[in-house]
């Protein structure tokens, strides 16, 4: 690509290359983002499939979903785009076999599309790695549930971390779990998000300082903006959520494209990938406006966005207690799990202190679903004072 003089310095933007392919800001992956806008029903998620591939996506993600992996029960309604929501019990009523997944990564792939799926736990990570996918993808509120990055890494299958409500010390430990090639979304957690919010400059930048390829996953409502800016700033990965109607019942239906608009993204990524980041820039600046287009590329300044701030400590994962714990009993596997605080809960301690705590006694009663923090820890088992 030619210099991009409306971007700054210059900085080096990586590729991602791996046995799955190869893609660049002038090729880039274009990732469905499906999710579980299926409902569990397979007849619709092959639907979906084929509606995405008709749609000019190369690959096809999904989410692998066992509620206990993911949020408490006492976690009460979470506010989604479609309103205030039972999630535990939504989430239940999704969970299916890894034998659907296998359906559904034969009919992703019998389209020629990449078969891509996020899991949430050490249950679901298993299984889906047991599928052999040519790539998989962890979440952004799972960017610290360290266990689960270790045992993705250990797989060696290539992995791309969405990096939402995180910070760069988030990202750094995150990516230290990692050896195979890995790639990092910069996504802003808001449904949906400010495009204002997105501070693209930032992409080469941070492709540049942590040696990988960057790309975005873009929760806002535009299919134009984000994603091309992006391109851009040298992005070789998009990623938009996808359905075949926003008034669909799907979890993030709301602010997800359907089939002509995500075409639409398509079709100008395709026109656009070849072109110079200073002529794509112009053109979204003749369509949108300059001062929204420099407020979307921003400043490049790695910080968590202001959509977002409020979701960080609890969108992402913490130490909670899975059962009430009373003063004097032993933190065990049992007792204690890293899950989504959301926002009526307390929120714990972050996963990096999972295996301290499991040395210690409580030091006072912990309530079922309640994080678990520094008062909470109380003396050494005799075991770990050996």
């Amino acid at each position: 690509m030619e210099d991009k003089p409306s971007l700054g310095a210059q900085e080096e933007v990586r590729s991602f290359h791996c046995s799955a392919g190869s893609w660049t800001a002038q090729n880039p992956l274009i990732i469905a983002e499906i999710g579980t806008g299926h409902g569990g029903e397979l007849s619709k998620a092959f639907e979906l499939i084929d509606a995405a591939s008709e749609a000019g996506a190369s690959c096809a993600k999904f989410q692998h979903v066992y509620a206990k992996e993911i949020i408490h029960p006492a976690t009460g309604l979470v506010p989604l785009p479609g309103g205030d929501t039972p999630l535990y019990e939504i989430f239940q009523g999704l969970e299916r076999s890894i034998g659907f997944y296998a359906q559904l990564k034969e009919r992703t792939e019998g389209r020629g599309m990449i078969f891509l799926c996020t899991p949430f736990g050490a249950k679901s990570a298993q299984e889906l790695i047991d599928l052999s996918p040519k790539l998989m993808k962890v979440a952004s509120p799972e960017l610290n549930h360290l266990p689960l990055l270790r045992q993705l890494a250990a797989s060696g299958i290539a992995t791309i971390l969405s990096s939402g409500v995180s910070s760069l010390e988030d990202i750094k430990t995150a990516l230290a779990c990692f050896s195979a090639p890995t790639a990092l979304l910069h996504c802003v957690t808001a449904y949906p998000a400010p495009p204002q919010d997105y501070n693209l400059r930032l992409l080469p930048k941070l492709s540049s300082l942590l040696g990988i390829p960057l790309g975005v996953s873009d929760h806002s409502l535009d299919p134009i903006l984000i994603p091309l800016l992006s391109l851009a700033c040298g992005a070789c990965i998009i990623e938009k959520h996808f359905c075949l109607s926003r008034s669909d019942s799907g979890l993030d239906d709301p602010i997800a494209l359907d089939p002509q608009d995500f075409k639409r993204m398509t079709m100008r990524i395709v026109e656009d990938a070849e072109k110079a980041s200073s002529l794509i820039i112009g053109r979204l600046e003749e369509e949108y406006g300059k001062n929204l287009v420099d407020a979307c590329l921003g400043d490049g300044v790695k910080r968590l966005a202001p959509a977002e701030k409020a979701n960080y400590g609890r969108t992402n994962r913490s130490l909670h207690a899975l059962v009430d714990i009373r003063a004097g009993d032993a933190f065990s596997p049992e007792n204690v799990a890293i899950l989504r605080t959301e926002k009526i809960l307390r929120p714990g301690l972050e996963p990096a202190w999972y295996e301290a705590i499991l040395t210690r006694k409580a030091a006072r009663d912990i309530e079922a679903g309640q994080g678990i923090v520094w008062e909470d820890l109380g003396p050494l088992l005799p075991q770990a004072k050996e």
